[in-house]
């Protein structure tokens, strides 16, 4: 059941949305202050928040700006204006939607569903695509292809990331400079291997913390390199 937070101090108004949206079988959360729903929007789980502009403590706007700096859940804002201003305000601040004062309950409905909807399978969608491999405190995000170390991101050219990328996924296996030109570069060792050792110097800078004392990437002598568990 999805959980909504209605932000909403005039209380007819709010009991509406709630009564439509409960016969919708969505679980519904009530909050009339704007720093009380700031506090229980930024504390507590919610799929999605619909949110007053004119608020007591604290406005829409403002609230809109501060949740959408620590969650990308839908936010649908409300307001009796109906200048376009105003909505370009919502917008630029994160908001998904703008609703403007008198709707009809069964259109809030109707655009709680579509966020929803299109929520979900956007993150679906990221959690299927996004492919990450995590060794001992080495991130390395296929999809977006970016490496963390000890959750600091580190720049890497294509060839480097696409060998990091090989030896991870490839553990405990000792690769001759030529595998990896072969596999990494596309090609057999026609062209300066040479250029391999350069890139494992590289990524060793990013990666160890002791080059001298490689703990992921080790040499191994009069072979090639493996990437170490």
């Amino acid at each position: 059941m999805s959980r909504i937070l209605i932000i909403e101090d005039e209380e007819a108004i709010a009991e509406i949305e709630k009564d439509y949206l409960e016969l919708s079988d969505f679980e519904v959360v009530i909050e009339e202050d704007g720093e009380k729903g700031l506090e229980k929007a930024l504390s507590e789980d919610f799929d999605l928040i619909l949110l007053d502009v004119m608020l007591p403590g604290k406005d829409g706007f403002e609230i809109c700006k501060e949740v959408r700096k620590e969650k990308k859940i839908p936010i649908l804002m409300v307001s009796a204006k109906k200048d376009d201003i105003d909505k370009i305000r919502g917008l630029g601040l994160g908001a998904d939607d703008y609703l403007s004062k008198p709707f009809s309950p069964s259109e809030l409905v109707a655009r709680v569903k579509a966020h929803l909807a299109r929520y979900e399978r956007l993150v679906n969608s990221s959690e299927e695509r996004n492919n990450f491999i995590d060794i001992r405190g080495i991130r390395i995000d296929r999809t977006a292809r970016r490496i963390f170390v000890n959750e600091e991101e580190k720049s890497f050219t294509t060839k480097e990331f696409d060998l990091l990328t090989f030896l991870a996924d490839n553990p405990n296996h000792v690769y001759s400079k030529e595998e990896l030109f072969r596999e990494v570069w596309g090609m057999e060792s026609l062209g300066d291997i040479a250029t391999v050792t350069v890139h494992i110097k590289k990524i060793r800078e990013k990666i160890e913390e002791d080059t001298a004392n490689p703990q992921y990437i080790e040499t191994i002598w009069g072979v090639g390199y493996r990437f170490k568990l």
